[in-house]
């Protein structure tokens, strides 16, 4: 190869080196982040009250894990962005349950009491 090609081709290889470098960064910063989204999502309650999309975003998290390993760099991001997505979602939906419930148990208390009340005012 001529000394007038060997530069370009050096210089080319050296952007698809760093290309492929660049997009391994986010990828497996994206798969940690989702990775950390699914076990908050099972922390607050998500196997109980949110099952599909928490099985959703570990399935997700899963095939993110499998491109990352292959260097499959973008599939990898956005497999890992659509699991914390939803990730998110079924922490959103335990928290809302749980307030429900919450909420719920407040009202039958303050029935109980308003009970209570109208039976010793009678007396």
């Amino acid at each position: 190869m001529s000394p007038r090609y060997t530069l370009p081709m050096l210089c080319a290889a050296a952007v698809l080196l760093s290309a492929c470098a660049s997009q391994k960064a986010p990828a497996t910063a994206d798969v940690a982040v989702s990775r950390a989204a699914v076990e908050n999502a099972a922390q607050a309650g998500a196997a109980e009250l949110a099952p599909a999309e928490l099985l959703a975003a570990r399935e997700k998290m899963q095939q993110a894990s499998r491109a990352l390993a292959d260097k499959d760099y973008k599939l990898a991001s956005d497999l890992a962005q659509q699991a914390q997505a939803d990730a998110k979602l079924a922490q959103s939906k335990a928290t809302s349950a749980k307030a429900t419930s919450a909420a719920n148990e407040v009202q039958e208390n303050i029935r109980v009491l308003r009970e209570e009340l109208d039976r010793a005012n009678k007396q």
